[in-house]
């Protein structure tokens, strides 16, 4: 009788830290969706993980207003008391540290950025004068560069665990002449480092596929619940 008591409250209350206490807040890159994270959604789900999901109006507003409305937004979602990270794509991470700049988070875990503008990117030097970039990229995209007005150029270096994952492959040679190789198509590895980063790593994918491959999504889930890539092992 003892026994079966014991392996009911084992069930009822398992011991140990268990993923299900862990909620991943992913962040959509610019001009993108909450369907572009769809795959890395399904397979931190199935690891156990609350996701939150959501698409958020990223050529609509500047940087330091989507942070304000998207991040927030997000974390509320998250079941109370539960340990808060997140993964990001490209804009996505640059939201993250503007929040994170200002506003502090008792219950953050640890960030993955995909191809993060860190340092901003050349090819917002060169076409934020460009009508066409401006209507398809609004004011965001305006911030992204490396000059003196460049956001993500002014937030500093990081105090918190993150993990950054830079694509060294392109499928858009003319925006890649651009840029300093190796790079994405959108954005240099170089740009994607960050003071105060934990780990970086390098894989053969373009900007925009970068999310959806299957290496990424392990090694996501790796330096979640690590701290670290496996390639540094």
């Amino acid at each position: 009788m003892f026994r079966v008591f014991f392996l009911c409250l084992i069930f009822l209350f398992p011991f140990g830290q268990s993923k299900a206490s862990d909620c991943v807040v992913l962040v959509h890159g610019l001009a993108r969706s909450e369907y572009s994270f769809s795959k890395m959604e399904h397979v931190l789900s199935d690891s156990g993980y609350v996701v939150v999901n959501n698409s958020y109006p990223s050529t609509k507003y500047a940087i330091d207003s989507l942070a304000r409305k998207v991040i927030p937004t997000s974390i509320k979602e998250c079941p109370d008391s539960s340990t808060i990270h997140f993964v990001t794509h490209s804009l996505g991470g640059i939201l993250v540290r503007q929040y994170l700049s200002t506003d502090s988070l008792s219950t953050l875990g640890r960030v993955v950025m995909l191809a993060p503008p860190n340092n901003g990117s050349e090819i917002t030097d060169e076409l934020k004068d460009n009508i066409l970039y401006e209507w398809i990229n609004g004011p965001a995209g305006q911030e992204l560069g490396t000059d003196s007005s460049s956001v993500p150029k002014s937030l500093g270096p990081v105090t918190y665990e993150v993990g950054i994952i830079a694509g060294t492959k392109t499928v858009n040679p003319i925006l890649s002449t651009m840029l300093p190789n190796p790079d994405d198509g959108k954005v240099s590895v170089e740009s994607t480092k960050l003071e105060g980063m934990k780990d970086h790593l390098e894989v053969p994918v373009s900007h925009t596929f970068i999310l959806r491959k299957e290496e990424v999504i392990n090694q996501v889930i790796h330096f979640l619940e690590n701290g670290k890539f496996t390639s540094t092992d």
